[in-house]
């Protein structure tokens, strides 16, 4: 496949878009930020992406460095963003903002997997955390395991199941889940209709609602 044709122009941001702007390629920075990915896990997950079209974009980022390939046990090959594709998890949280402002178009497709709700859900909860906060959260939406691991106000997650056994975990779908993110429904009616919550510490179950709430207000943009 031809290389993107680019900017070429000595504007930051026009130099940004000629690495992240081509189609599909914020969506494999945005899966890739719930951990490392093989090939068919973000095929999988890029629900209407082409082969060709993935491997494209991979050999780009991977050139531009955004990316990484790593060779793994058992001839297991996999990719995984690098310390500069890192930075781009605040550009892609900001997009998932606006994304929430606009009403979804009728025909809509599913992800075929659900990294895609690493993101916001991860910065939202790095930004309210408390810092004297520890804990661990087991998120399970539609079967598929997320890990929230907080020690001490910070904030890690993605996709797998948390060590040990977590404080609290919560098992949901992801359509009442965007519809928390984005307004439609509040947090008690999601818990009450949407979710099953088992605890292990009586206390989480409080910390968990609070934490949710506060991130819930960065998600929708009503705070900063």
């Amino acid at each position: 496949m031809a290389k993107a044709r680019r900017y070429r122009l000595l504007c930051p941001v026009a130099r940004a878009l000629d690495r992240i702007g081509d189609r599909w390629t914020l969506l494999i920075l945005r899966d890739l930020h719930a951990g490392p990915a093989r090939f068919s896990d973000l095929l999988s997950g890029l629900t209407g992406i082409a082969t060709n079209m993935l491997t494209d974009r991979l050999e780009q980022l991977v050139g531009d460095g955004l990316v990484e390939r790593r060779d793994e046990a058992y001839g297991v090959s996999v990719y995984a963003l690098t310390a500069l594709g890192d930075r781009t998890e605040s550009l892609i949280f900001e997009l998932a903002r606006l994304g929430g402002l606009f009403p979804p178009d009728g025909d809509l497709r599913r992800p075929g997997n659900l990294r895609t709700i690493v993101v916001p859900l991860r910065v939202a909860l790095r930004r309210v955390a408390p810092p004297d906060l520890t804990t661990t959260i087991a998120l399970v939406v539609d079967g598929e395991p997320f890990a929230i691991v907080i020690r001490d106000g910070a904030v890690d997650m993605w996709a797998g199941r948390p060590p040990g056994a977590p404080d609290r975990t919560v098992t949901t779908s992801y359509e009442p889940l965007v519809a928390l993110s984005e307004g439609e429904i509040e947090i008690d009616a999601f818990l009450r209709d949407h979710a099953q919550a088992e605890t292990r510490d009586p206390a989480a179950a409080e910390v968990f609602v609070e934490l949710f709430t506060a991130a819930l207000v960065q998600i929708r943009g009503d705070g900063r």
